[in-house]
């Protein structure tokens, strides 16, 4: 393999503070006396600040964006080299590095995260939900940053799934200690799923090292020689891992109890940028190290992928509680980027790509909003909740832009992805493809019943006694959804900014597949 130009060490320093400066502040916060809880808070929202700031970087350097191209092997295929990298040795007898690296796959993800993770640190500042301290709740929100960023930034498989695991007791606590009366149930359904899936992520993990004899990302891009059945074993491994991590259909079902029971920032950092793990390994891993095993699954993550799209719209046409159906509603809209994957065309994964940054945005105000309705109205029952734009006319708005932009109109960030799975999926052809896009199509026409209906339920009508003497929208409030919704509006008018950066790497992906 040709060694890439040498990155500047400024960039490999900006890489390591973007996890060094979260983990810091996360043991900084939570060594706060008890006394000085809302400084903890302050302090909290000041290193996620500084943190989103470090993740904007690696975009914003010039120089960070022009290192070349790999070649490796006789097939000539062409890995992008990360804009920015650090390779240091983590247990050299294992040969085991510490691998990060950040390209225009990742970037996206890991500047959501750090907005997100701002937002909810700040958003604790003003109110913190009921069941324990709002310094312990801050520094968990870092440590979730801390493993949800380094799952993005990962370039070896070993640490991927070292990162890949350090979110789980973090979201399990915020779960069980802030959320709804059935917060314990819907925790331990949480990690009981995701202890499943991380045993399989290993075994796949363990049966690409072992027959590869390494676990670096860039030297497995393409398949490094793995032979067929390998690939096709670890790829099978890796996607019912990452199918529940998503979560993808049929393996959802404890993600509407985790949403329903979590605190508000915990259902935004879970909907955002947590669930983004699955798809993006799905991408990464997946795609990346064990194409053959993705060409031969393809056909089943299509058809399962249209089938969620088909099952979520139908769940939440039926759902009466506001958390519940925004919950399911994911399940659609992951459908949507489990198909553009499927496809294994540059059109399809750029579709993921997409869907992946509009759903974290927009899903993420959803529940920011959902949780300001019930902890107003003191309940999420949508037959209680009618006439909300008779007493809340800025809250009722701000909702219904949300649910529009998440139904897919075009011109704001959610069309994008789900127009263009779609759009894969005719491209990809053959009877099985453009049915599997029919299917899809029908599903985002369900989306907008439901969304539709969802509105029409909560905000029109005469108002219930539940909406009625709901307090103005506080400036908190304003200044954890602005951002998201100018998000959503510059990502719907000008989808360049999430794929332009993505193009040539998304090329080498899919270039092992032709």
């Amino acid at each position: 393999m040709m060694a890439p130009q040498d990155v500047p060490v400024g960039l490999q320093l900006v890489l390591l503070a973007v996890l060094g400066v979260p983990a810091l502040g996360a043991a900084a916060v939570a060594l706060m006396p008890a006394r000085r809880d809302r400084g903890a808070r302050l302090l909290a929202t000041v290193v996620a600040a500084i943190t989103f700031v470090l993740t904007l970087l690696p975009g914003l350097i010039p120089s960070s964006r022009d290192f070349g191209w790999f070649r490796y092997g006789a097939s000539e295929i062409p890995p992008v080299v990360p804009w920015a990298e650090v390779d240091l040795p983590w247990v050299p007898a294992l040969g085991i590095d510490f691998h990060l690296g950040v390209d225009g796959v990742s970037w996206p993800l890991v500047v959501l995260t750090g907005l997100l993770t701002l937002l909810c640190c700040g958003y604790t500042v003003a109110k913190v939900p009921a069941g324990g301290s709002g310094r312990t709740l801050a520094a968990l929100l870092l440590v979730l940053e801390v493993g949800i960023l380094g799952t993005f930034l990962a370039l070896d498989l070993v640490l991927f799934f070292v990162f890949f695991e350090v979110v789980l007791l973090p979201m399990y606590a915020v779960i069980a200690g802030w959320g709804g009366a059935e917060r314990r149930r819907a925790a331990r359904k949480f990690v009981l799923y995701t202890l499943f899936g991380s045993v399989l992520l290993l075994l796949g993990v363990f049966t690409v090292v072992v027959a590869a004899g390494t676990g670096d990302l860039l030297a497995l891009a393409g398949g490094y020689g793995l032979s067929r059945t390998t690939q096709c074993v670890a790829f099978a491994l890796f996607a019912v891992a990452f199918a529940i991590k998503a979560p993808l259909w049929p393996l959802h079902t404890w993600l509407p109890d985790a949403h329903t029971e979590a605190p508000t920032v915990g259902s935004v950092i879970l909907a955002g940028v947590l669930l983004k793990m699955g798809t993006y390994g799905l991408i990464r891993v997946g795609l990346g190290v064990a194409p053959e095993g993705a060409a031969w699954a393809a056909p089943v993550l299509g058809v399962l992928a249209a089938a969620a799209i088909i099952a979520g719209s139908l769940v939440c046409l039926r759902q009466t509680e506001l958390k519940r159906l925004i919950a399911y509603s994911s399940v659609g809209h992951m459908g949507f980027v489990l198909l553009g994957i499927a496809t294994l065309t540059v059109t399809g994964v750029q579709a993921a790509l997409i869907g992946n940054v509009a759903h974290g945005v927009i899903t993420g105000l959803l529940f920011f909003l959902a949780g300001a309705v019930k902890d107003r109205a003191h309940t999420g029952d949508l037959a209680d909740l009618g006439g909300l734009r008779e007493t809340a006319p800025r809250l009722a708005g701000v909702l219904g832009f949300a649910a529009i932009a998440s139904l897919g109109l075009p011109g704001l960030a959610g069309f994008w992805g789900e127009a263009f799975a779609v759009v894969a999926a005719v491209e990809r052809g053959g009877p099985l493809w453009l049915t599997l896009a029919v299917v899809a199509a029908a599903g985002g026409a369900l989306t907008a019943v439901y969304f539709l209906r969802l509105l029409r339920r909560v905000t029109h009508g005469p108002a219930t006694p539940a909406v009625t003497g709901f307090p103005a929208v506080t400036r908190s409030e304003w200044l954890a959804w602005s951002p998201l919704i100018l998000l959503t509006l510059a990502v719907g008018l000008v989808p360049a900014l999430v794929l332009a950066a993505a193009s040539d790497p998304v090329a080498a992906l899919t270039g092992a597949l032709r």
